[in-house]
C-alpha cells in the first residue's frame, strides 16, 4: 500500500492518550467501543461529518450540522439529538482533549444496537450510536498525489446517491485499491456518462487556461470545501465552470488538484502516468489555497 493519500497526516504521539466521545460518555481510547450488534458495524448503516478545527474554531460548522442533518432525513434516521446538542458534545470532546488547532474530528451516528443480526432496519432497537474521534491531525502529504482512473463509477441516486455521506463507502474503498494496483495514490472515477468526476475520497478540479473546472456535480459528493473553492474563486474575478468533461480535456490540464475538509486543497503530478504541469502546487492552486484559508479565518 502507498504511503501517501489526501489522508496522510504527520505522527503525532499524543492520539495514543486521545479522549473519544460515545454515546454521551467521554473514554480513554482503549475503552471507546461499541456493540458487535451495532448497524454500523454490522451493515455500514451510518451517517458521518468530518470537520476540521483552526484556532480554537470549527471551520463551516453550520455547513457541516446542516449536512449531517440533512443526511439523516436521507436515512430516516433520528438523531434525537439538535444541531445545538452535537455541537455542544464535539464541544465537549475537544475540551476533553485539551484541543485548540490542528484538529480533525470524525463525527459518526449509526442507527443502533440491533436485536438480531439482520438488514432490516426495525432490528435496530437500541439508538441511535453517536461516536466522536478528536485527534491532532496536521496534513503532511510529502509528494503530489497521483492518480489512476478506474472502472468503479460514481452512480446513481437511486443505487446510492454520492451525495450522502454515508457509513457505506465499500464502492470507493475497491476504487482506492484498484487505483494502489496500478502504482497510483487514490483514484480518479467518472460518472455514468463517463465523464471525470471525483475522486474515492475527495472532489476533483482541473485547470485550463486560466479557468478552474468541476463536474456538474451530480454524481459527485456535495463537498463544502468544494462549494467554497468555488465561491472563492468567483469572488476573485476566476471563472469557474461546473461542467461535464472528459480524460482528454483532464490529461491536457494545466494544474490539478482534490478539495476535501481535512487537506483543503491537495495538488495532483499525474493522472493515469501522465504529467500534469511542472510545478506543485499550481500558480492557480496556491491562489486558491491562500483565498481558502482566508475564509476560514474570516469565518473565525
Amino acid at each position: 500500500m502507498n504511503d501517501v493519500s489526501t489522508h496522510t497526516a504527520a505522527q503525532d504521539d499524543r492520539n495514543d492518550h486521545i479522549k473519544i466521545y460515545v454515546n454521551g460518555d467521554i473514554v480513554p481510547r482503549a475503552q471507546a467501543k461499541v456493540s458487535v450488534y451495532d448497524s454500523g458495524f454490522m451493515l455500514g448503516d451510518g451517517i458521518w461529518e468530518g470537520l476540521r478545527l483552526y484556532n480554537g474554531k470549527w471551520a463551516f460548522l453550520d455547513e457541516h450540522m446542516d449536512r449531517l442533518f440533512e443526511a439523516s432525513l436521507a436515512v430516516d434516521m433520528d438523531l434525537q439529538m439538535s444541531k445545538a446538542q452535537v455541537i455542544d458534545a464535539l464541544e465537549q470532546t475537544r475540551l476533553a482533549n485539551d484541543m485548540h488547532t490542528d484538529v480533525h474530528a470524525r463525527l459518526m451516528f449509526t442507527r443502533g444496537i440491533k436485536s438480531k443480526p439482520f438488514q432490516h432496519p426495525a432490528l435496530s432497537q437500541q439508538g441511535p450510536t453517536l461516536v466522536i474521534i478528536c485527534e491532532h491531525s496536521k496534513a503532511s502529504i510529502a509528494r503530489p498525489i497521483k492518480l489512476a482512473t478506474v472502472p468503479h463509477l460514481r452512480g446513481l441516486p437511486m443505487t446510492q446517491d454520492p451525495k450522502l455521506n454515508s457509513h457505506s463507502k465499500l464502492n470507493c474503498i475497491l476504487a482506492c485499491i484498484a487505483a494502489e494496483k496500478c502504482g497510483a495514490d487514490e483514484a480518479l472515477m467518472l460518472d455514468i456518462n463517463g465523464f471525470v468526476n471525483t475522486t474515492n475520497a475527495c472532489n476533483f478540479f482541473i485547470v485550463r487556461k486560466g479557468e478552474v473546472w468541476t463536474s456538474t456535480g451530480d454524481y459527485c459528493m456535495n463537498g463544502i470545501t468544494r462549494q467554497k473553492v468555488i465561491d472563492v474563486c468567483r469572488a476573485n474575478g476566476v471563472v469557474v465552470r461546473e461542467k461535464n468533461y472528459s480524460l482528454v480535456d483532464t490529461y491536457g490540464a494545466d494544474e490539478a488538484f482534490l478539495t476535501g475538509t481535512f487537506g483543503a486543497q491537495t495538488p495532483v503530478s499525474h493522472i493515469d502516468g501522465r504529467k500534469i504541469g511542472a510545478d506543485y502546487p499550481g500558480p492557480m492552486t496556491q491562489k486558491i489555497r491562500q483565498w481558502y484559508f482566508d475564509l476560514v479565518k474570516g469565518a473565525q
